[in-house]
């Protein structure tokens, strides 16, 4: 059947045919209206049983329409395939054909009743039935010409072969051309619906494809970060268990020295020292790309004394200058910064290791001053400087400076990865870096940072305690350690009792809970807890048990751990105590017990 062809087409078709079927309940509004007039109007003029027949046929033909579309609706919209919509529409085509019959027969068994005006309303009323069927049936032409054929057909016949009217023939041609303007109408307007209906169907492709190729880089996107967290694990997993026996390695050689007076030993224990210095750097290097590559590091601003953190690299880097026989200097702690202070601090660890390792006469400043509204922080070195064609390559990764003379072996550690961090922190704290140098005479660092205010209450600083005693004493100091790592703890009683102090050590939680039972328990000075222990548990818990027993004493804390993953910093501040990261040198954490030893 060749109205049927559409639906060869695929998904054409049967879109085709729901458009029908989405407009049968407003052509069968219609149609009852206009069956409604046709019986308002002729009910005086027609014989009853021509009229009441008509009636009849119309009427049951249109139930059976109503009906044919809610089955339609019931069961062949949703399940039926290509052959079962061929013949849903099928029988759709000759229902309107029916349909249509009608209204032409209504013409020949009504046309002469009454007045002219009579006439011209039946006439009307078979017309808007053919105008309203190009929106219905213009997607398919044969049977909108089918249609038009068996309702203006007979019409145009009945009323050409009326020879009791005057200008029957005229009316009858006038009705031959409103049926061929019908014909156009529904050809432009099926080439449109065409149109709009192709359109969809290539919209609806494309949607899906669309919606595959997000599907494929949504699953690589989340491969991409599963890669990603899985090399941050991966590193971080690593350097715990490398940085472990490092750990322990600079801590027995520390304990070497303490017993030892001989010169050859003590050259060998600061090569040792030195070793387990570079690899540390090395590892922190790493870890700190791949975390901040991985989006691992969040930015959270906040109120910065800036001497508070002067006062923290004065701590960690006034050992090596003082071997160096370098003047490290700060000027402008006064100021306060509105950024986030580990990253700050990071960026600032890095500026000023690099500005010592590069300098071998002199000194190092690190400064902040206001520059129009803004901090300016800046870590100033009177060392090899950088030649202006290497100014631009400094911040990529693995890149180090080559000078006019050689590098010494102590400027040749780390990966050149420094400065590549701390352009990234930059970035990741919206804050201006830049970097001035003069081969030969020094570089000069500056961060741009907003001022930030100052909280109401500030504490003191203690004279002096910012100095770092090198011949560090512990005598008469009681100091907790927990650390699961049997080697590591070993040593770090073994060298804490060189320094003087009393040490009582655990390896788990649970044995620090059964301590604190006993009478012979008896509050430390410090705490030194490693992060990770046994069973899952953490040094916090430590910590957290320690505090309770004597809850009326404020006990500092140190927690070192092998892990430089983030989130420790948040805990840091909750829970009150101060970080290292393994492998710690003696130097570094000698000057940390000072520190906090000094100030509690």
């Amino acid at each position: 059947m060749p109205a049927a062809a559409p639906l060869a087409r695929g998904h054409h078709g049967i879109d085709h045919l729901l458009a029908l079927y989405i407009q049968t309940p407003a052509t069968l509004t219609g149609n009852l209206f206009g069956i409604v007039l046709i019986g308002a109007l002729f009910w005086p003029l027609a014989a009853p049983g021509r009229l009441l027949g008509w009636l009849g046929v119309v009427s049951t033909l249109w139930l059976v329409r109503l009906a044919h579309y809610l089955r339609f609706r019931r069961q062949g919209k949703g399940g039926a395939g290509t052959a079962g919509l061929r013949v849903w529409r099928r029988s759709w085509v000759v229902l309107v054909l029916f349909q249509g019959a009608m209204w032409g027969l209504a013409v020949w068994l009504f046309w002469g009743l009454g007045t002219p005006y009579h006439l011209l309303a039946l006439l009307l009323i078979v017309y808007t039935y053919c105008l309203a069927s190009v929106q219905l049936l213009a997607s398919q032409v044969r049977v909108f010409i089918g249609f038009l054929g068996v309702v203006l057909v007979p019409t145009i016949v009945r009323v050409a072969s009326d020879t009791g009217q005057p200008f029957h023939l005229e009316l009858a041609l006038i009705l031959s051309l409103m049926f061929c303007i019908a014909v156009v109408m529904a050809r432009t307007y099926s080439n449109a619906l065409g149109q709009a209906i192709a359109l969809k169907s290539r919209t609806d492709e494309m949607a899906a494809r669309l919606r595959t190729e997000n599907a494929v880089a949504e699953e690589a996107r989340r491969a991409a970060e599963a890669a990603s967290r899985a090399k941050t694990q991966f590193f971080a997993a690593a350097s715990h268990d490398l940085r472990q026996p490092l750990h322990a390695m600079g801590l027995f050689a520390e304990a070497l020295r303490q017993r030892s007076h001989d010169p050859e030993v003590a050259s060998l224990v600061n090569s040792i020292n030195e070793s387990v210095d570079a690899l540390e750097g090395l590892f922190g290097e790493l870890l700190d790309i791949t975390r901040i590559d991985s989006g691992g590091v969040d930015v959270n601003p906040a109120p910065v004394r800036m001497r508070d953190v002067f006062a923290r690299l004065r701590l960690h880097f006034e050992p090596t200058a003082f071997e160096k026989g370098l003047m490290l200097s700060f000027r402008g702690g006064e100021h306060v910064a509105q950024a986030d202070p580990v990253l700050l601090e990071r960026v600032l660890r890095n500026l000023v290791s690099n500005a010592i390792r590069y300098t071998d006469d002199g000194g190092v400043l690190v400064s902040c001053r206001v520059r129009q509204g803004r901090l300016l922080v800046q870590v100033w070195d009177s060392g090899i400087g950088i030649a202006e064609p290497s100014l631009p390559r400094i911040w990529d990764e693995f890149y180090q400076v080559q000078g006019n003379r050689p590098l010494q072996a102590h400027q040749r550690k780390g990966l050149g990865l420094g400065l590549a961090i701390v352009k990234r922190l930059a970035v990741l704290m919206a804050a201006p870096l830049s970097v001035r140098s003069r081969l030969g005479h020094g570089t000069v660092f500056s961060l741009e940072v907003p001022p930030g205010k100052a909280p109401r209450t500030i504490e003191a600083v203690p004279a002096g305690g910012t100095k770092l005693p090198i011949g560090l004493t512990l005598e008469g100091r009681f100091i907790a350690v927990v650390e699961d790592d049997a080697t590591v703890r070993e040593g770090l009683v073994v060298l804490l009792q060189a320094w003087g102090a009393r040490v009582v050590a655990f390896d788990t939680v649970e044995a620090v809970e059964a301590w604190l039972q006993s009478p012979a328990a008896e509050a430390p000075d410090l705490q030194l807890v490693d992060y990770r222990l046994p069973q899952g548990r953490t040094g916090i818990e430590a910590l957290t048990a320690l505090r309770a027993r004597w809850a009326g004493r404020r006990l500092p804390a140190i927690v070192i751990t092998g892990s430089s993953l983030g989130g420790h910093e948040d805990e840091a501040v909750k829970h009150e105590y101060h970080l290292l990261i393994k492998p710690v040198l003696p130097n570094k954490l000698r000057a940390m017990i000072a520190f906090k030893l000094g100030v509690r």
